[in-house]
């Protein structure tokens, strides 16, 4: 499968499973091949975890920014005695300031939001990248952070893991009143993909040329990944 690049920024967005779904030896490799073959400018990952990696020495949160880019942020929502788990955005261009919010609601699993202010060739990008709760009510309150975060009158992309399946009140119909142009892929589970958790939005809509998945991931995740094509101006 080959995609064109179009355009002068390409963002892609993937919840790794831990690189565990269909890669139970939790080879990094395989996660670093499938973004190296799309060659993103921007990523987020979601459900790195380091718990099981770093019993070969390996921490995904040191190593993946510098396989698959430059600089890198990690937002860790859980830390544990045997490592970590949570996000990673990573950028191959200077990220000229960053922020990680603690989205996480009372008596549920901790959640982060990471929002990067990225100094691309083309001007500044606002990127949010997040891995939202399981809860209605829960990812309702984390999308108003996440509207908080991209706000402004620049190009901004909200990205990740959405958890997010109903459309009355859901985190798609608030989003989108904000960052217009948008994906729509089934992504979960990878194999027979039903649900549009994963996603990339922009402000504005214009900026989202094209946008594809990628089916070779489900031999890595059981999620696919989202890739998106911007025009920044």
């Amino acid at each position: 499968m080959t995609v064109e690049r179009i355009g002068n920024c390409r963002v892609m967005t993937w919840n790794i499973h831990g690189a565990f779904g269909r890669n139970p030896r939790f080879d990094l490799s395989l996660v670093v091949t499938l973004i190296r073959k799309w060659d993103p400018d921007v990523v987020a990952l979601q459900e790195v975890d380091s718990r099981r990696a770093l019993a070969d020495g390996v921490n995904p949160f040191e190593f993946l920014p510098g396989a698959v880019g430059v600089y890198g942020i990690g937002a860790k929502a859980l830390t544990t005695k045997d490592g970590d788990y949570g996000q990673v955005l990573i950028s191959r261009w200077p990220i000229a300031s960053h922020e990680v919010r603690d989205i996480s609601q009372p008596g549920r699993e901790p959640r982060r939001a990471i929002r990067a202010e990225i100094a691309t060739p083309r001007g500044p990008l606002i990127v949010v990248a997040t891995h939202l709760g399981l809860s209605v009510n829960e990812r309702r309150d984390q999308t108003r952070t996440l509207i908080e975060l991209g706000a402004g009158q620049g190009a901004a992309i909200v990205m990740g893991d959405l958890n997010d399946w109903f459309w009355p009140g859901s985190v798609r119909a608030v989003l989108s009143r904000h960052f217009a142009g948008r994906t729509r892929f089934r992504t979960f589970p990878a194999f027979f993909p039903m649900l549009r958790l994963d996603r990339i939005y922009s402000r504005p809509r214009r900026a989202l040329l094209q946008s594809f998945t990628d089916p070779e991931a489900r031999a890595i995740s059981d999620h696919l990944p989202v890739i998106a094509d911007l025009t920044l101006v």
